[in-house]
């Protein structure tokens, strides 16, 4: 059918937005609200995902707000990549959503507008563990429309105490829409939408400080057919229960900063795909360097469940046109940490990635720069098997690095990209789990994909390979043995550490339900502690070495009767700071096993 006048404008517009989009400027105001420091002592693995948002002073720089997605692509489902940042007045949010027909209503009513192609907003200011929606709990519903720009199709709503009430919240939405028009069945790419929701509309009068954490949760609501009845909705995090906001994801201000905890260097270890017999699985999802082009026609029914097993080479891309999701592609790999001893602590770690090449040579405009995003993931992975569909959703987004393009011709020997990926490997190493990571980027250049090699590159050059670098210490640590006991039962304390060239100070109180101790046993150290009976404590001071490690061990006895938990904790000092440590026994009880509680 041709095209009417009216169709046509609208079409060129599109396209001459979509050509001239402005390359980046790296050198523009500052991307993060910097938090910090994150220490070593706080390492955990989120209950529910999280997403730092980064702060931008002026306009957020779509290229580098925080990414993330969820959903599958198929004839029935969609997949969703989610970018968020905030700025002075307003947080955004945008979704960019690969759906295969676009269908909305222009004469639904608030309570009708997720009947149809349109999504849900979740906000909690009041943090992340509400149970129910409440007065600091928001909802904000946009539709699709014809017309791009300004959505017309949107409702608020607050919490009321149970549920949602209607309320007058004013927020803004732009919708676009790319393929070839909603409301007909004929198929499409796919739709966006922009969320820009005013501090000040929230409660609050200007944005949340740096480590402000509230509850955000996103619905994407989905209709194929105008007379069909509403597709399943897709949820992030998939557990959300709209009426429950402690299901709901975290929303994160500003970007965390890691500080490792005091320790003295041990050593490094190199963790490599085939080096001293390690197995780094890896793999690109989605359109990976060809645009998924071993998809049937059409894309929608087969490109979500491609698989790149055994590809000496990844691409890492994304394009703010939904139209070009087919080049949409991101990266899974998986670092063991067998190497890492028991009872380190992580000083630094570093993901290094070996570039090749980039998309769009010779293409005007050429490749561009593109900010590489580093998220965790929680979940295991197959590489046979790993597909955009059935990869594991990101927990949270860790560290970023600009990547460049390379010149045409590229360096032969390539470049390799650096990610500081500290924060992860600590969450990891304290949980016991390999370290997880998924790579991808929010870049809106149409040529900002960049190509690295896998972890199946056989050439001579290995060392091209994925690479993880870690380097650990020794912290203070203190354990008993055993860890349950009855009155009149001996047990051991341990502390051990290692020095770093200062003088440091040992103080280690006793709980009050054991006996003095009788004895000590001494490594590393020729000073014998001091024990001060009136406060139950020990008291040592010494100058070892920088990395001799010094164990002070002694013997007391449960002086209780009754049942109760006996904690002692032990702070050592030097010039650096205070490294406390504790560990708890369980005295004439029952059980027979007690998690240790190990603050480095």
């Amino acid at each position: 059918m041709p095209l009417s006048p009216r169709r046509l404008v609208i079409l060129v517009g599109m396209l001459l937005l979509a050509s001239s989009r402005p390359a980046q400027a790296r050198e523009a105001a500052p991307l993060t609200a910097p938090v910090g420091p994150y220490s070593s002592s706080q390492s955990r693995l989120p209950s529910n995902p999280r997403v730092n948002a980064p702060y931008f002073d002026g306009a957020i720089r779509t290229a580098e707000m925080a990414v993330f997605w969820f959903g599958q692509v198929t004839t029935a489902t969609n997949s969703v990549d989610v970018r968020v940042g905030y700025r002075q007045e307003v947080l955004e949010v945008l979704l960019s959503v690969m759906d295969r027909r676009l269908w909305y209503d222009p004469s639904a009513s608030p309570g009708e507008l997720t009947a149809w192609d349109s999504a849900t907003l979740y906000i909690n200011t009041g943090g992340d563990a509400a149970s129910v929606p409440d007065a600091h709990s928001y909802r904000f519903d946009a539709q699709l429309s014809w017309w791009e720009g300004r959505a017309p199709y949107q409702a608020a709503f607050q919490g009321n105490g149970s549920g949602w009430s209607a309320a007058s919240v004013p927020f803004v939405t732009w919708t676009r829409y790319r393929g070839d028009e909603p409301n007909n069945n004929s198929d499409d790419r796919g739709w966006s939408l922009r969320y820009a929701i005013p501090f000040s509309e929230l409660g609050v009068s200007e944005p949340p400080p740096p480590g402000t954490v509230w509850g955000m949760g996103l619905v994407l609501h989905d209709r194929d057919d105008g007379s069909g009845p509403p597709l399943p909705d897709q949820a992030w995090p998939p557990t959300l229960l709209a009426s429950q906001p402690v299901t709901w994801g975290q929303l994160f201000f500003g970007l965390p900063t890691y500080s490792p905890s005091l320790a003295t260097p041990g050593s490094t270890v190199i963790i490599r795909h085939g080096l001293n017999g390690a197995t780094v699985a890896d793999a690109d999802v989605g359109g990976s360097s060809t645009c998924g082009t071993a998809a049937s026609p059409g894309f929608f029914p087969t490109w979500g469940n491609l698989n790149y097993t055994g590809r000496q080479w990844l691409n890492i891309q994304n394009v703010g046109d939904v139209a070009d999701w087919p080049c949409f592609s991101k990266y899974y790999v998986t670092f063991p940490l067998q190497a890492l001893p028991s009872g380190a602590t992580i000083i630094s770690a570093t993901l290094i990635l070996h570039q090749f090449g980039n998309a769009g040579q010779g293409w005007d405009p050429g490749p561009q720069p593109s900010l590489i995003q580093v998220l965790t993931v929680g979940e295991d992975w197959n590489e046979s098997t790993l597909t955009w569909n059935n990869a594991p959703l990101a927990l949270e987004n860790v560290a970023a690095t600009w990547v460049d393009p390379l010149e045409d011709p590229p360096p032969p020997a390539g470049v390799s990209r650096q990610w500081d990926v500290s924060r992860a490997v600590v969450d990891a190493y304290a949980d016991g789990q390999p370290v997880r990571l998924a790579l991808y980027e929010a870049d809106y250049a149409l040529h900002g994909g960049k190509y690295f090699r896998t972890s199946d590159f056989e050439e001579v050059g290995q060392k091209d390979r994925p690479t993880l670098i870690v380097t650990w210490g020794h912290s203070l640590m203190k354990t008993a043995s055993p860890r349950v006991g009855g009155q009149g039962n001996p047990i051991t304390y341990t502390i051990r550490f290692s020095g770093t060239g200062n003088a440091l100070s040992l103080t280690d109180t006793l709980a009050a339900g054991v006996s003095s101790p009788d004895s000590f046993a001494l490594e590393g150290t020729r000073v014998v502690p001091t024990y001060d009976s009136a406060q139950h404590r020990l008291t040592w001071s010494d100058t070892p070495p920088a990395g001799q490690t010094v164990t002070i061990s002694y013997v007391v006895t449960i002086a209780v009767s009754d049942s109760r938990t006996l904690r002692n904790i032990v702070n050592l000092v030097d010039a650096e700071g205070t490294r406390t440590a504790s560990v708890t026994v369980l005295a004439n009880s029952e059980a027979s096993f007690f998690l240790p509680l190990i603050l480095r």
